[in-house]
């Protein structure tokens, strides 16, 4: 099974490879996320959290691996990051619960999750 870490940031760094190929593209881009994923009226944790749903109900590797790392960094528990997994099962099914794997896997590599013995 690939590493979800190294996915992470081989995505993160051809992101920003593109990022410097098209600056002000960049630049716009970056603007949107900035402001909403500010505390508002709902936490930026609980906004993460809702991305993260999403992410996975979509099937977006990149944005589910984002999203998981953004939630954990605005304070969510692994608890709580799984918990969102749950809602994105029951909203889209086996495509949900494939792409929790993903998390769990990220989860178990950043040392947060025990690792499981998974057969090849």
């Amino acid at each position: 099974m690939e590493s979800q870490t190294k996915l992470y940031e081989q995505i993160g760094n051809t992101w920003n490879v593109y990022k410097k190929c098209v600056p002000g593209m960049a630049r716009a881009y970056d603007t949107l996320p900035m402001e909403v994923y500010q505390d508002g009226a709902l936490p930026g944790k609980i906004k993460r959290l809702m991305a993260l749903t999403g992410a996975l109900v979509h099937g977006c590797r990149a944005c589910i691996l984002f999203q998981t790392e953004n939630a954990l960094a605005a304070g969510a528990t692994v608890e709580e990051v799984l918990e969102a997994c749950s809602v994105a099962i029951s909203l889209g099914g086996t495509l949900g619960a494939g792409e929790t794997t993903r998390v769990v896997r990220f989860l178990e590599e950043k040392g947060l999750l025990p690792k499981v013995a998974v057969k090849s």
